[in-house]
């Protein structure tokens, strides 16, 4: 069974930092894409970061300069380093999972994990 483990969250202050990590189990081959969304109370869920197994990133605009997101593709596992964190900040986090490669080939599988609560408070 695949499963996506996420830990680092918390309360932090404003202008503290958090590093958020998150590792696949249960899969054998290289996920393509990993990465992180959130989702406030009240709002969407909305991509933070993602990062790809050719290094490509993409950085949503309202944490670009803030947020680094880093990737031990061997392992099927992503990072993401947030620093500078702001109150908006404030959001349960979710780790993705999107594609996986079969040899040359890429397969069509999504995944997530549960969510992990990050609070940006004083």
């Amino acid at each position: 069974q695949v499963q996506l483990v996420e830990s680092g969250g918390g309360l932090v202050q404003p202008g503290g930092s958090l590093r958020l990590s998150c590792a696949a189990s249960g899969i054998i081959f290289s996920i393509h894409v990993m990465g992180w969304y959130r989702q406030a109370p009240g709002k969407q869920r909305e991509l933070v970061a993602t990062a790809t197994t050719d290094g490509i990133t993409t950085y949503a605009d309202s944490v670009k300069g803030r947020f680094s997101i880093s990737r031990d593709g061997a392992k099927n596992m992503v990072n993401l380093q947030m620093n500078s964190l702001k109150p908006e900040d404030t959001a349960v986090y979710y780790c993705h999972a999107d594609r996986l490669w079969v040899g040359s080939q890429l397969l069509s599988r999504e995944y997530w994990g549960q969510g992990t609560q990050v609070t940006v408070s004083s």
